[in-house]
């Protein structure tokens, strides 16, 4: 078992001081992206090999542009959200956050809410052509490294299953994720390693 960081033995600052961009305004928040690592670079990292393919992607840009999966998926996200707000008071976000005290360490979580307790609560949402016996691994560590980032407690994840991006049923499936201090340790040694690398390879090219 790996050890938690000491970070998280300190109070975090608020997470709203710490809103790096919007993605309202699509050129700071992918100027932000590009100067750190996300939780959709994250939800690469399945271990050491996978390091240098996601470096090689920050440093040159990645080949995939989009396709009719995810131009469904944008489309039927705003109406999950609303979904998700109506049953659990989560509300639609769409800032970009950095870490308390890593400002290269970035998450959009899709909703951002505060349980009766106080504590914070993040959600997901995904679309997919599949049914799902369980949450996916990638969108685990996603999941895990926005809970890093914001100081979040648990995530819902919400998807919504398609047939030839028709809904397959009347409301989208959920289930919550608690925090892993352990697995976002693992995620916080492979995302440095990343950055060590595109600041290496940067600094060489000038």
């Amino acid at each position: 078992m790996q050890p938690t960081l000491d970070l998280w033995d300190e109070p975090a600052p608020d997470h709203r001081d710490r809103i790096v961009a919007r993605s309202a305004d699509r050129v700071a928040w992918l100027r932000a992206r590009s100067r750190g690592i996300t939780a959709t670079d994250v939800a690469r990292l399945s271990g050491p090999a996978s390091v240098q393919a996601v470096a090689l992607d920050k440093l040159h840009g990645s080949s995939f542009g989009g396709n009719a999966y995810t131009d469904h998926g944008r489309a039927r996200e705003p109406e999950i959200a609303r979904w998700v707000q109506d049953r659990y008071a989560i509300r639609p976000s769409d800032a970009l956050f950095h870490a308390a005290g890593q400002t290269d360490h970035l998450a959009t979580p899709d909703g951002v809410g505060l349980a009766a307790s106080g504590l914070l609560e993040l959600a997901e949402i995904k679309t997919t052509k599949s049914a799902w016996r369980s949450i996916p691994r990638s969108y685990l560590r996603q999941v895990w490294w926005q809970q890093y980032v914001l100081g979040a407690d648990r995530t819902l994840v919400v998807w919504e299953q398609h047939d030839d991006f028709v809904p397959t049923n009347p409301e989208p499936e959920c289930r919550w994720v608690d925090r892993d201090d352990n697995q976002i340790y693992l995620l916080v040694q492979l995302a440095n390693r990343v950055l060590d690398i595109v600041a290496r390879e940067r600094t060489r090219a000038r």
